[in-house]
């Protein structure tokens, strides 16, 4: 269960900042239900809110 969760996180990841997908669509895509579990297990594995992983990538590359 640990391992699946981990591998949930870095895939919803690589979705939210190497192809600019929206948090909740790489939540979903990803098979979390819930936005606000994803972000509180995200902030937990990642030190850092999902969208703000994926605003600083945004304007690290001005898109």
């Amino acid at each position: 269960m640990q391992y699946q969760r981990v591998l949930r996180l870095h895939e919803a990841r690589r979705l939210i900042i190497g192809k600019d997908m929206r948090v909740a669509d790489a939540a979903f895509q990803v098979g979390h239900e819930s936005p606000s579990y994803f972000n509180r297990e995200y902030r937990k594995m990642f030190g850092k809110p999902s969208g703000k992983n994926r605003k600083e990538n945004l304007n690290l590359y001005n898109i």
